[in-house]
């Protein structure tokens, strides 16, 4: 397969035209609590507001319609912990392209069945002892499907980049803007909206304490892999970064922190309590910094809360 060139700011202003009407333009909120917390001026822009709930619907849209007719007529193969998964789904349901998706079998059982929910075949997985992308490429070989990763794939990134094109525009110069770090497709989009529109924006990715490879990969200067990590931010899950996304994490992210599940969860507790709304663990990963001291930041915040699916017996255990 002819490797893509790598995505650009220009890529991103396109994936916004291709993205208009489809996808929601997520609401921004605000939070005095937090301000006080964080000692500076908070912005979350709350991708769980997304459609499929995720902000992993932009880039998953964006590279489905621009496939050719041949590959939209042979389907598309995709490998996913949860959110990508019900993305492709859904914008294959959309675009008229039937989807297969490689799935953990410990995956949040409202991710599976919402992923199944909006049309796609979904094959199970131990993502402990079997390799995902391997499954994934022998499935689409198989049955002449273009892969979309979840991640690691320019058009992928550049739709990813149009939530912080969004946040930018809206509320114009962020000081900072802190971003979930699981493959990098996000962080890489955001990073490339932020240069072009933001240029003094400082970009800090995060996390979890448990899967702190893109931490590492970002000291020594080269892509670091490591095993599965055991967190409950599920969409974090990564091994690795991709050879698209380090590439742009690396020239434009000032720092890569980290952050535990306990402040995860307390996280969760101050969404809900505090400012009324239901995000999953890996979805507070830049918030948790903030609140937690992780990074310290002052005046204009940018946060991108990534997600919101949880199955609600888990949020209800992890938040009682």
């Amino acid at each position: 397969m002819t490797r893509l060139e790598p995505p650009t700011f220009a890529d991103i202003v396109d994936a916004a035209e291709r993205l208009r009407g489809v996808v929601h333009r997520t609401p921004v909120l605000t939070s005095r609590t937090a301000n006080d917390v964080a000692g500076a001026e908070l912005y979350f822009k709350c991708e769980n507001y997304q459609r499929m709930g995720a902000f992993k619907f932009r880039g998953a849209y964006n590279a489905i319609a621009q496939l050719d007719e041949a590959q939209r007529q042979a389907g598309v193969a995709a490998y996913s912990s949860g959110n990508h998964a019900q993305a492709i789904a859904l914008a294959g349901r959309l675009l008229g392209v039937k989807a297969a998706i490689v799935m953990p079998d410990d995956a949040p059982s409202s991710k599976i069945a919402a992923t199944r929910g909006y049309g796609a075949e979904v094959i199970l997985y131990d993502r402990r002892s079997q390799d995902r992308e391997a499954l994934t490429r022998a499935l689409a070989a198989e049955r002449g499907m273009a892969v979309i990763p979840p991640f690691d794939h320019p058009h992928v990134i550049a739709g990813q980049g149009t939530a912080a094109k969004e946040l930018i525009e809206e509320f114009g110069r962020l000081d900072y803007l802190l971003v979930c770090l699981g493959g990098g497709g996000l962080l890489a989009g955001c990073a490339l909206a932020a240069a072009a529109l933001n240029p003094r924006c400082k970009l800090i990715g995060v996390e979890p304490a448990a899967g702190n490879d893109g931490q590492r990969s970002l000291a020594k200067g080269e892509i670091v892999e490591i095993a599965v990590p055991e967190t409950i931010a599920d969409g974090a899950q990564t091994t690795h970064l991709g050879a698209y996304t380090f590439p742009i994490i690396q020239r434009y992210v000032e720092e890569i922190v980290t952050v535990t599940d306990a402040q995860l969860v307390d996280t969760m507790k101050f969404f809900a309590q505090r400012m009324k709304i239901v995000v999953e663990p890996t979805g507070c990963l830049a918030a948790a910094a903030v609140l937690h001291g992780a990074v310290v930041v002052r005046v204009r915040v940018g946060v991108l809360v990534s997600g919101g699916n949880v199955d609600l017996d888990v949020f209800a255990k992890l938040v009682q």
